[in-house]
């Protein structure tokens, strides 16, 4: 599962992500109807405007900003991840799953251990931050759909490696560099990409 990530700023190539993101006039949209600007530095939360990476209307990569969660019927939004195992089959993810697939940019993501106490209640431990051995960005794989004239995005979550499930049960789908354009490619097999999903990752414990 994944509700938590970072950006920060300084990254160079962050910087310049975050910036053509806050340029776009659909940044300028979200602070008039939302009156929330995008976030380009520290930690991002859902319902958090932030730079998301797909292909625009000539299928060229693109920097949008987007609204981490999916509306539901009762327009709360109440859905921030997708099984990366069941995506193309559920109606809420399918027709995405097929052809909108994004990346969102991140330093790292957060995740926070799950336990059973001995009264078999899960319980809540140490907070961490993760990220992809020898990488600077942690590039998350996620579905975007446009609601009411804006898009917004999920986080696709997998099987978790033997090391992370010791933390949680999921962890985010995460893309090297070099497979971006492969995945936001609306004609390419996303079931073909799945198996290039980085595992390797540095788990280091935060505050």
């Amino acid at each position: 599962m994944c509700t938590r990530y970072a950006l920060e700023y300084d990254l160079p190539e962050l910087k310049y992500i975050s910036d053509a993101a806050s340029r776009s006039a659909l940044a300028a949209r979200f602070l008039d109807t939302h009156g929330r600007p995008i976030v380009t530095d520290g930690e991002v939360r859902p319902t958090d405007i932030v730079p998301v990476i797909a292909p625009n209307s000539k299928g060229l990569k693109t920097v949008f900003p987007m609204q981490w969660g999916f509306a539901m019927k009762d327009n709360k939004r109440t859905l921030f991840n997708a099984r990366v195992e069941s995506a193309g089959s559920k109606p809420t993810f399918r027709s995405a799953w097929k052809s909108m697939r994004c990346i969102i940019p991140a330093s790292f993501y957060y995740e926070w251990q799950h336990y059973k106490s001995p009264d078999g209640k899960v319980k809540t431990g140490d907070k961490y931050a993760i990220q992809p051995a020898g990488c600077t960005i942690t590039w998350l794989c996620g579905l975007y759909r446009i609601e009411n004239g804006y898009p917004v995005f999920v986080v696709l979550t997998k099987e978790p490696t033997a090391e992370l499930a010791a933390i949680h049960d999921r962890m985010p789908l995460i893309m090297p560099s070099d497979r971006i354009e492969d995945w936001i490619n609306p004609y390419s097999d996303p079931d073909n990409l799945v198996q290039y999903a980085l595992s390797d990752m540095i788990i280091e414990k935060t505050g």
